[in-house]
């Protein structure tokens, strides 16, 4: 038996590894353009060098080429251009849903409370539409993350993939990047509950109260069930707790969505007594304990810029203005979309996010790395992805301005140095019916 888990497992790297390595040998020479790096300077007519899909050299204009292995580089001229690493999507649903209102086309959560072992990255459809649309615009990767039914709370592993493949196994960067956790609201006092009869309030408040503790008892056992297998190996294996290893021992981060105070709170608590390595994804209230989360070094998912605040007495621009919040803080954080099945299909309006933040307080080159380089820091993935920088990934935008000015094209997609074409369903719909119809 565990042959043929060893045997299945090596398989899956081999191919996974073969999935991530580019089909395209000769090297790719980029030259003329103004190149962001986002992690050093902006370099105009810089040159950017591509061998096996990752990036080998970013050179000033003026700069020596390096030798490189094999048949002379392809040089692709860009002048007057500009050369953007591609857009981290943080919190998406992407290939986990088509047609939100169609419930066929959703497979977006198990059934059941509890399912650490539920894993995102098999239910992904390669062939989704939603994907070259969300590329078209700059996003080039994302992290998937699975929902709960209702009432769930460990919903289970999410997947970062990069938007281009035929299967999950090539879309695949890293199969089980967090596990991901869902807290019930708890804001549930008298005064919000005012117009709810007082057993519905009571229902409410137990309901809440049994979720939390249905959290507390899975990860409890499951460190209870770690310890006992490493005394004991010869026990036999729980697939659930198994799935929760890496995250009990602080190797990989959990997820937890949580937007109100007493919720942000609770997951500190809960990171505290289990020793995760915590991410807040939400994070609307994270403003109030900026403090505390930056001390206990606890990154921040934004869940989305454009969303009205959370309190009825709150800024009209609180959302707006929570990166600018976080950045002074000194907290680490990034910026995502809400992450809900019926956002999936918007995903393309990621830089926006970033945009709306800029104006409202936050440093343009900070709203920049926060859709590129934070979120492949807060993912553990900057040795691939975020930058333009040697041995990264050779994934890229070429557009004829700022990609977060709306007015922006983006006119062409690299993934691990491959040129990909930006045409999508909504640009075949577009010509289709610029059209003039044919006569009768």
């Amino acid at each position: 038996m565990r042959a043929a888990a060893l045997f299945l497992a090596t398989l899956l790297a081999a191919r996974l590894a073969a999935a991530q390595t580019p089909a395209e040998e000769a090297p790719l020479l980029v030259t003329g353009a103004t190149l962001h790096t986002v992690s050093g300077p902006v370099l105009a007519g810089g040159r950017l060098l591509v061998e096996r899909g990752r990036i080998t050299a970013v050179l000033a204009a003026d700069a020596p080429l390096p030798a490189t292995r094999g048949p002379a580089p392809r040089v692709i001229d860009l002048a007057g251009k500009h050369v953007y690493p591609g857009f981290i999507a943080a919190n998406t649903a992407l290939g986990l849903t088509e047609v939100a209102s169609v419930a066929a086309t959703v497979d977006h959560a198990e059934a059941g409370p509890v399912n650490p072992h539920a894993r995102a990255v098999v239910a992904i459809n390669a062939d989704s539409e939603l994907l070259p649309v969300a590329r078209a615009n700059g996003v080039l990767s994302a992290l998937v993350l699975p929902g709960t039914a209702p009432g769930g709370s460990i919903a289970g592993r999410a997947a970062l993939i990069q938007l281009a493949g035929r299967t999950w196994e090539e879309l695949a960067l890293e199969p089980e990047a967090a596990l991901q956790v869902v807290l019930p609201t708890m804001r549930l006092g008298r005064e919000r509950l005012a117009a709810v009869p007082e057993p519905l309030q009571q229902e409410y408040t137990r309901f809440a109260a049994e979720r939390l503790r249905r959290i507390e008892e899975a990860f409890g056992a499951a460190q209870d069930y770690l310890r006992a297998r490493a005394a004991a190996p010869e026990l036999p294996a729980d697939q659930r707790w198994e799935s929760m290893r890496p995250y009990l021992a602080g190797q990989r981060p959990v997820f937890v969505l949580a937007d109100e105070l007493p919720q942000i709170r609770h997951a500190l608590g809960l990171a505290e007594r289990f020793g995760l390595k915590l991410v807040i994804v939400g994070g609307a209230d994270a403003w109030r304990i900026a403090d505390v989360l930056r001390e206990r070094r606890v990154p921040v998912v934004i869940g989305g810029v454009l969303e009205l605040p959370t309190r009825r007495d709150e800024d009209i621009d609180a959302r707006y203005a929570l990166a600018a919040r976080l950045h002074a803080a000194g907290v680490e954080f990034c910026i995502a979309r809400n992450g809900d099945v019926f956002g999936a299909a918007n995903e393309r309006n990621l830089p926006y996010e970033a945009a709306s933040a800029a104006a409202h307080g936050l440093p343009r080159d900070e709203a920049l790395r926060a859709i590129t380089l934070y979120p492949a820091r807060i993912l553990g993935v900057a040795d691939r992805l975020g930058a333009l920088a040697p041995g990264l990934l050779a994934s890229f935008i070429v557009t004829d301005g700022d990609p977060l000015e709306a007015g922006t094209r983006v006119e062409r997609v690299f993934i691990a140095g491959r040129e990909l074409d930006t045409g999508n369903r909504q640009t075949r719909l577009t010509e289709k019916y610029a059209r003039p119809p044919a006569p009768r």
